[in-house]
């Protein structure tokens, strides 16, 4: 069977011949691709675990779950990187092909290619980097997988999750610390070396995914300087599921911590009484804090506990970055410090993540010493919104305003550096210019209608954030309406900056115009012009819409026409 002949099964997109990757039908496809993973989410949570395995095995040989898994790995980031074999899928034929050669029978991993990325900390992090068809094999089971993980997963989990992120986290923190008959000690708690160091053991015989393939990924070795390497521990780093995997080792340490710790009632005195421990769980990927009633019971009862926990799957507590703080000290937690002032609690950008902002607009700035303005101020801004945007949900007003200050001193450095010979009168009027009631806009040379200036921190507003539902599950059918509420807030009002994106994703209701399937990934979209610029098209929402990459590529090559939706609503 060809890649231009392959017969689409019985939960596949469609009964014809499948001719060309963009031919496929996707709003089949993922129809069919929910409707297994909901099956598989009801046969979890009823403790049906044959049954599961039988969905899960439908699933991964299904048409549909292919080509939804080849798509993700040729859209995203990573898409252009090659693994050992040099292989990219950047065609329509390849892509095709690629879907019939997604088998488990035969199937063999191919080693990681090796690559160190620096840490804040001075050392390297591990990354290794799968061929293209380990990628989409990994996606494909991925699929089967993550409803599982959803359904037997900790409620206070929120890293590498579908719909959870570390706001959520950080607001579980703030619930959990903030009034005053709450747990002041904090046990900060790091893993060492997760990734590389979970037995592949505990994985072969815990996880519910089909052993075969599951051991493959973990015994792949790895490449680096043209040497091979045997994996004994660890998972694929790199690998799209190493996520999943890692959450699945470390799920159930929330309950057994509840189950140890619960709340005691006693009679004394002749009356009823209570003893609280206060232990609560907070978890982000290999991150994790436990808060309790005193030090000494979070060192000599809950903190043997967790190592005797880790200890099953290969795992430890990294000594060093471990420790009990009193939260009137404070303690920091995925950027942000959390700290009682008065008995109040503030929850702050940390002094390492300011630091390590303003490091990157100093490297942006000494890297392009001669570069146009405009090209500097098209770097600084992605690094700027960006941290704005990750902080803008704690109290960080003065906070914005210091770091734009701070960027504000580097790019004036940064144009005195260049005319060393011009005073700063001419300096000031050459790149700072008056927008509205601003002064001293770090500004680029006008582009045809319009100018383009550094982004400022402090015109950011701060946003309270809608903590997720902590037992809500993305791939439960009942709580479908529920993440449909997210998912408008988040596209149209989640994103500073993105102002032009959130109308027209309203105007279209959130459905991609091209495949009817819907626009979930504000990361992942291509604008199109109706009108060609080239041809007279201007930069309006009347002549715009917003594609999926893949069906963007799919009106270009096929020269097909993309019209507005009938109606337009309002946001």
């Amino acid at each position: 069977m060809t890649a231009t002949t392959m017969k689409i099964d019985e939960v596949g997109a469609s009964s014809d011949n499948l001719e060309h990757w963009h031919d496929i039908e996707w709003v089949k496809c993922h129809k069919n691709v929910k409707r297994l993973q909901a099956r598989i989410v009801k046969a979890t949570a009823e403790g049906r675990w044959g049954k599961v395995k039988n969905l899960q095995r439908i699933l991964t040989h299904s048409f549909s779950a292919k080509a939804i898994a080849v798509k993700r790995v040729t859209e995203n980031r990573g898409k252009k990187t090659a693994g050992v074999d040099g292989e990219t899928w950047n065609t329509p034929e390849s892509k095709a092909k690629a879907i019939d050669s997604l088998k488990r029978r035969g199937y063999k991993s191919s080693p990681l290619r090796r690559v160190e990325i620096p840490k804040k900390d001075g050392t390297k992090r591990k990354l290794g980097i799968p061929t293209m068809k380990d990628r989409a094999m990994q996606a494909l089971y991925l699929l089967a997988l993550e409803p599982v993980a959803e359904t037997t997963g900790d409620l206070n989990s929120y890293g590498f999750r579908p719909e959870r992120a570390t706001a959520d986290a950080r607001d579980q923190g703030f619930l959990t610390l903030a009034k005053e008959d709450r747990p002041q000690w904090i046990l900060e708690a790091d893993i060492k070396g997760c990734f590389d160091n979970i037995s592949h053991e505990w994985l072969l015989e815990n996880i519910p995914l089909d052993r075969k393939v599951l051991g493959e990924w973990l015994k792949a070795g790895v490449i680096y300087n043209g040497e091979f390497t045997q994996t004994e521990t660890g998972t694929p780093q790199g690998g799209i599921i190493s996520p999943t995997l890692a959450n699945l080792a470390l799920d159930g340490l929330e309950k057994v911590i509840n189950q140890n710790f619960k709340r005691q009632r006693y009679w004394a005195d002749g009356k009823r009484k209570s003893k609280n421990p206060r232990v609560n769980f907070i978890r982000y990927a290999d991150d994790f804090i436990i808060t309790g009633n005193s030090k000494e019971l979070l060192e000599n009862e809950v903190k043997p506990l967790v190592e005797s926990f880790l200890k099953e799957r290969g795992l430890e507590l990294s000594p060093e970055k471990t420790k009990v703080t009193h939260i009137d000290e404070g303690f920091n937690f995925l950027g942000w410090n959390f700290r009682k002032y008065d008995s109040k609690l503030l929850i702050k950008p940390s002094k390492d993540s300011i630091k390590n902002v303003l490091g990157k607009v100093k490297g942006i700035l000494n890297s392009n010493k001669n570069a146009k303005t405009e090209n500097v101020i098209n770097l600084l801004n992605p690094v700027i919104t960006g941290w704005a945007n990750y902080h803008k949900g704690t109290v960080a007003k003065e906070t914005f305003s210091y770091v734009d200050h701070q960027i504000w001193i580097k790019t004036w450095q940064w144009a005195v550096r260049r005319h060393p010979n011009k005073g700063k009168i001419w300096i000031k009027e050459k790149y700072f210019k008056s927008v509205g009631n601003q002064n001293w806009v770090f500004s680029g040379e006008n582009q045809g209608e319009q100018s383009i200036k550094l982004a400022s921190m402090a015109a950011v507003p701060i946003e309270r954030h809608i903590k997720i539902q902590a037992d809500s599950n993305p791939y439960d059918p009942k709580y479908e309406q529920y993440f449909e509420k997210r998912l408008h807030v988040k596209m149209t009002k989640g994103q500073i900056g993105k102002t032009k994106l959130a109308r027209l994703w309203v105007q279209q209701k959130g459905i991609c115009p091209v495949c009817k399937v819907r626009i979930d990934d504000v990361e992942n979209i291509n604008i199109h012009h109706i009108l060609e610029k080239a041809k007279g098209g201007k930069d309006i929402n009347s002549n715009l819409v917003i594609l999926h990459p893949n069906c963007h590529r799919k009106v270009h090559s096929r020269n097909l026409k993309v019209s507005k939706p009938d109606r337009e609503t309002d946001l």
